[in-house]
């Protein structure tokens, strides 16, 4: 056997080792509550989006019944993320569903605020600011082009600008479906529905885009093999084809709430939102009433956390 080939017939398996041991196995792969303190904590904590240098993250925080919604901004230091303050765009409407453009120069959010005037509007559009020196512009509508007067949700940006949204409109597959604007010549063209292989009579919401626009995930409800009033889902795109849309496993999807989809800008991260609680149905002994208010004090307790998980649980092809 000539030596180069004996050379790779000894070094072929050391690769495969370090390879395999390189990426989670999938049995080791489980959500976990990110950032207790900053971005779970004992209130309604949901959706985080970080810029593409992942130093500076913008989540949400809600009322308890989900009502209104503020936009939060952290910076990391170090291995810590900062006391959140809120964003300085947001703190007045209800805003919500922040992400940034794969660029950076842009964030889009959702928000019930007027175009003009003192009144809250009672639907949620699109809205964006653009990177302005260290912070950010004023608030922009993204425009009736896109929006209508019923709600839109959560909108996501593609590296080349297309816009991929959630919205409350007739004429789809069911009352909520996810949409795609394409970015074209400087303006967004009209929104169309994804298809029969995303969108359903169910209903569907929150979408997440990949910057490359390779794969979609999104949160729905209503279907057959959902856990919950929320379940993740994700389509793989082939030419101009989506994939029939499956759900997440790994214990992503649960009996309760599991929405907020996002991955980091490294790709390496999904993060999300869930409602689970670590309040046992029958706890083996009754509550102290120190136990149980330290429980309703702290994150778990059933409302909005953020959690994550590696991106190998999106089992994605290779």
């Amino acid at each position: 056997m000539p030596r180069s080939i004996r050379f790779l017939s000894v070094l072929a398996p050391l690769i495969a080792t370090v390879i395999a041991g390189s990426a989670p196995r999938a049995a080791e792969l489980a959500p976990a509550r990110f950032g207790e303190g900053v971005f779970c904590t004992d209130a309604y904590d949901f959706f985080v989006a970080l810029t593409p240098g992942q130093q500076t993250a913008y989540f949400c925080r809600a009322r308890a019944d989900f009502s209104a919604w503020t936009i939060l901004e952290t910076h990391r230091r170090g291995d810590r993320w900062s006391e959140p303050a809120i964003a300085p765009f947001s703190g007045r409407w209800s805003d919500a569903d922040p992400h940034v453009s794969p660029d950076g120069s842009k964030l889009f959010f959702i928000s019930n605020r007027p175009d003009s005037g003192d009144t809250a509007k009672e639907s949620c559009d699109l809205w964006f600011v653009e990177r302005s020196g260290d912070g950010w512009g004023a608030p922009r509508p993204v425009g009736s082009g896109v929006c209508t007067d019923a709600t839109e949700w959560s909108p996501s940006i593609a590296a080349n600008g297309n816009l991929y949204f959630g919205a409350t409109r007739e004429g789809g597959k069911g009352r909520d479906d996810l949409y795609v604007a394409r970015f074209e010549h400087g303006a967004y063209t009209a929104p169309v529905n994804l298809g029969d292989s995303i969108n359903t009579k169910f209903g569907e919401v929150e979408p997440w885009i990949s910057p490359d626009e390779r794969y979609l995930i999104f949160s729905a409800g209503g279907r057959a093999e959902g856990k919950g009033g929320l379940d993740l889902y994700i389509s793989v795109r082939t030419g101009d084809t989506w994939s029939a849309a499956r759900p997440l496993g790994h214990g992503i999807n649960s009996p309760a709430y599991d929405f907020n989809p996002s991955v980091s800008p490294d790709g390496r991260t999904l993060f999300f939102t869930s409602a689970r609680t670590d309040f046992e149905d029958s706890p083996p002994r009754p509550l102290t009433y120190a136990e149980l208010m330290r429980r309703l004090r702290a994150p778990g307790n059933g409302l909005g956390d953020i959690y994550s998980i590696p991106i190998e649980a999106l089992d994605l092809p290779r």
